[in-house]
């Protein structure tokens, strides 16, 4: 884990959220930043009907999702550079029912080009957390702007 870094914390987390509200699929979920330090981030998601499966609980999709952005803002904030998931896993080890999602990821080790992230997910039912996914990724420096050439 990289050195800690004195940061003004408010400072910070409005960063985090100009970031999060920069991505148009990030506001469509309706993702809430709601707490961000270097290496550290909680992010979270109401869990409305449109973003349940058939049988009533998250979309795995939706649950991915949380999990991924998790571990990049974990990843970029560690390396204070711009960058990329590079890969990820997720394991599900329970249905994600409840009011709420919240990912909570950490960064496990960063080096100049990359950073291994670990992130939980847990469902909120009746105020009470359950974990729900479990979830670790490679986040890479970003090399440069992104062009059309990379599609």
């Amino acid at each position: 884990m990289a050195e800690p870094v004195n940061v003004d914390s408010a400072a910070f987390l409005a960063m985090g959220r100009e970031a999060l509200a920069s991505q148009p699929f990030s506001r469509l979920l309706g993702a809430e930043l709601s707490a961000l330090e270097p290496g550290r981030v909680e992010l979270q998601l109401a869990l409305t009907d449109q973003l349940k499966q058939q049988m009533g609980f998250a979309h795995g999709g939706v649950v991915s999702y949380l999990a991924d952005n998790a571990l990049t803002f974990a990843g970029g904030t560690a390396m204070r550079v711009p960058v990329v998931t590079s890969e990820y896993k997720i394991n599900y080890v329970r249905p994600a029912v409840g009011e709420r999602l919240i990912a909570r990821a950490r960064a496990v080790h960063v080096s100049k080009s990359q950073a291994v992230c670990q992130c939980e997910v847990f469902a909120v039912v009746g105020g009470r957390e359950k974990l729900c996914a479990i979830a670790q990724g490679t986040i890479a420096k970003l090399g440069g702007a992104p062009s059309a050439d990379a599609a």
